[in-house]
């Protein structure tokens, strides 16, 4: 089963598409019919399949989950425990905890099945800049 790993960088909170990256695995495999598994090995950010069309609703996730999980500086947010890596991380890992992971998509003729504005994004939880590394993993 052909495997391999993506190694994304980041510069920050944001949406990170990298459809175009599977999908040259998918392609460079040789298999035509399938499942592709992506698993981001990371506690802070997250996997997204989501619309590629209109750049708003980028803004939107964002800003949504901004407001479900401030800052720890925040004074909604003073029950955080966890501060020592600054304070976007435990937002960071709450954000994460609340999306996937993991997520397959099915290939059908060498290709990934996704709908017509639908792309693959590393969802980045922290501020700083990072290199996150997906598990890309394709079975018969």
């Amino acid at each position: 089963m052909p495997q391999t790993i993506i190694s994304l960088s980041t510069h920050g909170q944001g949406l990170y598409e990298f459809t175009d990256e599977v999908q040259a695995f998918v392609r460079n495999s040789g298999m035509t019919e399938g499942l592709l598994t992506m698993f981001v090995q990371h506690t802070s950010c997250s996997l997204l399949i989501q619309e590629n069309a209109d750049p708003d609703v980028q803004h939107d996730l964002k800003e949504f989950f901004r407001r479900l999980a401030p800052p720890s500086s925040d004074p909604s947010m003073r029950w955080i425990s966890h501060t020592t890596e600054g304070e976007d991380d435990m937002p960071a890992h709450i954000k994460a905890a609340l999306t996937a992971v993991s997520i397959g998509v099915p290939v059908s003729g060498g290709h990934l099945v996704l709908g017509t504005w639908q792309g693959i994004y590393l969802f980045e939880h922290r501020d700083r800049p990072h290199r996150r590394q997906v598990v890309l993993h394709l079975s018969a």
